[in-house]
């Protein structure tokens, strides 16, 4: 897949100069150092006013990809030699060491809500990229137009309106279904909690990416579900090949993946290996439960297509939520279960009867206006350049031979250090400097990431953050010597 440009959705003339020239930058036909056209000359040989010239220009330097030098002009700044590979894949170990990993998770987990910390790990946004006002403002409003107040109990099945507009929504991944396909939730981990829950029993097996969200480890624990864990390539996602030899080995129950923008890696499975993905598991008939909680979250042109949407027959369900978008509090998710939907409603029955009606009412009142589409604009943008302005300072303040990931949208890069480095012992160093990384060990359950570490971008780049990359570029060169 091409690496992501700047939306030009806009068609505004200076971002149409700035992608091309952000495109030569990516491509090394502009290398680091290189002095650009004057402001005047590139207006001339564009065709362009000075001002659309220096709007491009301006939209460069926010994104880190050039910068200004006073009395000489503009120089590419960006620095892609230091970072052309890419992490590894890393086959399971033999040992298991699930205790341990634990822990780990648990450690991470408490830190992240400390607000002394500097939070690299957690991916979602922070409160200045959230329309607060706009939320509150969709609040009242769906209050002051239902009759009750929005204080008596959701249907079963989820708010009518918020389900009608996720269906609405769906056209834009490729989907073609209704508000009565939908099935509201408090989130997207709980989506995939019933999910998993109406289609497995205990000691069942399920097939999981590696690596994957530390979160679904617990779940699988809880409802006492064996892992089996599936490579995933940098470049093409999950390892079809791998799943399907491993099925004619092991009897996979359910399938758990994140096909766009994967936690950690972000990779976009290609579209051809969704549909491959689809045809491998309907003729299986095994279900595959599809957490799409990050592919409104993306960098290129268009919003990648879902497996759902390739889904003919209903054994794909789809998941996602609002929580790494709009409102991470309002715990507002929802499933798409094809064939499993009255099992799955079922299990949503069984636990919490109904999801909450104001936040529901609320995120369907903020779809209908017309606030998501400009919000998410927005988000997207911001995200894209963050991304590339902690790609640049890992690659400036980390040791050469670095390897960083090059996510296609979400929230995380995926950092492949030197192997002498435990990024266990790396985490619990930053902690001390006040700044929480995650471990790759707790990607996986054995643990076998041992090198590698998480870094969320959610955060606005600033000094604070410049100095936190100055931070744990030295505590990797100590860890390497």
């Amino acid at each position: 897949m091409e690496s992501p440009v700047l939306n030009t959705d806009n068609d505004f003339l200076y971002a149409q100069i700035a992608a091309r020239i952000e495109k030569q930058i990516k491509q090394n036909l502009l290398k680091p150092g290189d002095k650009l056209p004057s402001v005047r000359a590139l207006s001339q040989e564009q065709g362009i006013s000075m001002s659309t010239a220096y709007k491009a220009y301006v939209e460069l330097e926010n994104l880190g990809l050039i910068e200004a030098r006073t009395k000489s002009g503009y120089y590419v700044k960006y620095l892609p030699a230091r970072f052309t590979s890419v992490p590894e894949t890393k086959p399971p170990l033999k040992k298991v060491k699930q205790a341990s990993v634990a822990e780990m998770i648990a450690m991470v987990y408490r830190n992240m809500s400390e607000d002394s910390v500097l939070q690299l790990s957690r991916s979602s946004p922070p409160l200045s990229l959230i329309p607060l006002a706009k939320l509150s403002k969709s609040m009242m409003e769906s209050i002051r137009n239902s009759p009750s107040g929005n204080i008596t109990y959701e249907n079963p099945q989820g708010n009518i309106a918020l389900r009608k507009q996720v269906a609405k929504n769906a056209f834009n991944w490729g989907g073609n279904i209704t508000g009565e396909d939908v099935i509201t939730t408090q989130g997207c981990l709980e989506a995939l909690i019933f999910c998993l829950r109406a289609l497995t029993k205990p000691g069942d097996t399920i097939a999981i990416e590696s690596p994957t969200y530390f979160g679904i480890f617990n779940v699988m624990l809880s409802l006492d579900l064996k892992v089996l864990e599936i490579p995933v390539s940098p470049d093409t996602g999950l390892d079809l090949e791998y799943l399907e030899r491993a099925m004619n080995e092991v009897p996979v129950k359910v399938c758990l993946f994140v096909t766009n923008f994967s936690n950690p890696i972000g990779v976009c499975m290609p579209d051809e290996r969704k549909q491959q993905l689809v045809r491998l598991l309907a003729e299986k008939q095994v279900p595959l439960i599809e957490d799409d909680i990050y592919g409104e979250i993306y960098f290129g042109k268009s919003r990648p297509r879902t497996c759902k949407s390739y889904d003919k027959d209903g054994w794909v369900i789809l998941c996602s939520s609002v929580s790494k978008s709009i409102a991470p509090g309002y715990r507002v998710g929802w499933c798409i279960p094809g064939r499993f939907k009255e099992q799955v409603l079922n299990i949503k029955m069984m636990h919490s009867i109904a999801s909450a009606t104001p936040t529901q009412a609320a995120i369907g009142h903020f779809f209908e206006t017309g606030r998501y589409d400009l919000h998410m604009r927005h988000l997207r943008k911001a995200l894209y350049t963050q991304c590339l302005r902690y790609t640049q300072a890992i690659a400036t303040h980390f040791p050469a031979g670095t390897k960083i990931s090059r996510p296609q949208g979400g929230y995380a890069l995926w950092v492949e250090l030197d192997k002498k480095v435990n990024a266990f012992e790396l985490y619990q160093l930053a902690i001390e400097q006040n700044i929480s990384i995650a471990p790759g060990q707790i990607f996986s359950v054995d643990g076998r990431f041992t090198n590698f570490i998480r870094i969320s971008f959610g955060l606005a780049f600033d000094g604070v953050v410049e100095e936190s990359f100055k931070v744990l570029g030295r505590l990797v060169r100590n860890l390497a010597q």
